[in-house]
């Protein structure tokens, strides 16, 4: 691996996204730490430290997750990418309803960057809303048990502090559409990655804190409960590397055409249906969900509604019950979004192709549809295992929920399928010039 590493530095063009992509990615890290002007930045820490101790109830929990902590100091990048996400969420929901934009998905580029436009304006509304949404929960000192967050309220504060917001999210957007073009990888994805790995060094104190190897009398971790940990990581990650590169491929052979002289088709390949489709984007719809109450309780002050919000909380029973419910289904629906049986059944008749077996059309959508069905629950049952597990990690092993949500939930799958897709991007480069990849055994054969 160590030689791949060296060797990706010997390709000059493969060298040059590299140092591309980790510039900008230091462009974005520098932005975290730009601070929105009016703000009083001690007191919002303190807030969100709360949040922290309380498991991170609350939207605003998920949305500092995804910033890479800006969120919790209220930086010009904390709104982060999450409105591009939810933008492109939305896109593509409609897309599967709106015969207008199923047609310009068919259009090929064109088509691919009309869609792109449109996605661009939806993320600057979404990111209007929610950083106003910001401001007036910012501006109600009762929130924060009467402290002032905001040293000068105001609709000059509002209008500043939704400009800054949303020109925050757009240069996130810009940036990670230079990497994607100009530097190696997802560029968004990179971005969402770089934002959780930047939580690991504190991660890492608190659990120093809590080991304590030069106090043993302030020691809340014994070695052993550390050993089990670090034996849970690796499996977790496994696991997870498991699901995510996991596929049911079935047999496609094509029959032979005869135009003129020539013999087109004949060959045998394989249709890949992966077992978790839907990925992350199952675990952020639930999350969004099953937190909107506890975050409305913050803004509702009606006791009766408080106390049925407080059983959604993370670490009640129903919580975990509701979420891992909530994740199966946004598994099934997602898939259901992306992969039609249909579409892909007069494809394969279109162009000759057919599964062994199975008679083209109707018959052969059937039987996608069926094999999809069973293969999707495997995948969302392990997604939701996956996305409770940290909540296990924490009561069972008296850990902070920082340090917990290593071991599992939506840092864990966007951090190994970012990486995984990232490591296959370099190794495609790395064999193009004749050298070993990370996960090639042996040396590739061609130009001596």
């Amino acid at each position: 691996m160590f030689k791949a590493l060296v060797n990706s530095f010997r390709i000059p063009d493969l060298k040059r996204k590299l140092f591309i992509t980790a510039g900008l990615i230091i462009v974005y890290r520098i932005g975290c730490y730009i601070p929105t002007p009016g703000i009083d930045g001690t007191a919002l820490a303190e807030f969100f430290n709360r949040i922290t101790k309380t498991q991170g109830g609350t939207i605003f929990g998920i949305l500092n997750m995804f910033s890479g902590g800006a969120m919790e100091k209220l930086t010009i990048f904390a709104l982060g990418i999450m409105p591009y996400i939810t933008a492109s969420i939305i896109i593509q929901l409609l897309t599967a309803i709106v015969p207008a934009l199923e047609k310009l998905t068919k259009e090929g580029r064109h088509g691919y960057e009309k869609i792109n436009q449109y996605t661009r304006y939806c993320t600057v509304l979404i990111s209007i809303i929610q950083s106003f949404i910001v401001v007036l929960y910012l501006k109600n000192p009762a929130h924060f048990d009467g402290i002032q967050i905001v040293m000068n309220p105001g609709w000059g504060f509002c209008l500043l502090t939704v400009l800054t917001l949303t020109s925050g999210t757009i240069f996130i957007m810009w940036l990670g559409e230079q990497i994607q073009e100009r530097g190696i990888g997802n560029g968004i994805s990179l971005i969402i990655t770089a934002g959780i790995v930047s939580r690991i060094p504190t991660a890492l104190n608190q659990l120093f804190v809590l080991i304590s190897p030069f106090s043993p009398s302030k020691r809340q971790i014994q070695p052993f409960t550390l050993l089990i940990m670090a034996v849970l990581l690796v499996g977790v990650v496994l696991s997870v590397i498991l699901i995510t590169q996991g596929q049911r491929r079935i047999p496609v052979q094509y029959a032979r055409r005869i135009v003129g002289r020539k013999i087109y088709g004949g060959q045998s390949t394989y249709l890949p249906l992966k077992v978790d489709t839907a990925g992350v984007i199952a675990i952020i719809f639930a999350q969004s969900i099953i937190l909107f109450p506890a975050t409305l309780a913050s803004f509702i002050p009606n006791p009766t509604f408080q106390r049925w919000a407080q059983g959604l909380v993370r670490g009640h029973i129903l919580y975990t019950i509701i979420y891992a419910l909530l994740i199966i289904f946004f598994c099934y629906f997602y898939t259901a979004i992306v992969f039609n049986p249909v579409d892909i059944s007069e494809n394969m008749k279109k162009y000759g192709g057919f599964i062994p077996g199975i008679r083209p059309g109707t018959s052969t959508a059937e039987f996608l549809d069926y094999v999809m069905t069973r293969i999707t629950l495997a995948g969302a049952i392990f997604v939701a295992i996956i996305a409770i597990f940290p909540d296990f990690i924490m009561a069972w092993l008296k850990v902070p929920y920082l340090v917990a949500s290593f071991f599992g939930g939506t840092g864990i799958l966007i951090i190994v399928g970012v990486m995984l897709d990232t490591l296959k991007q370099i190794e495609s480069h790395l064999l193009m010039h004749h050298y070993e990849g990370f996960l090639t055994v042996g040396r590739i054969k061609g130009r001596r």
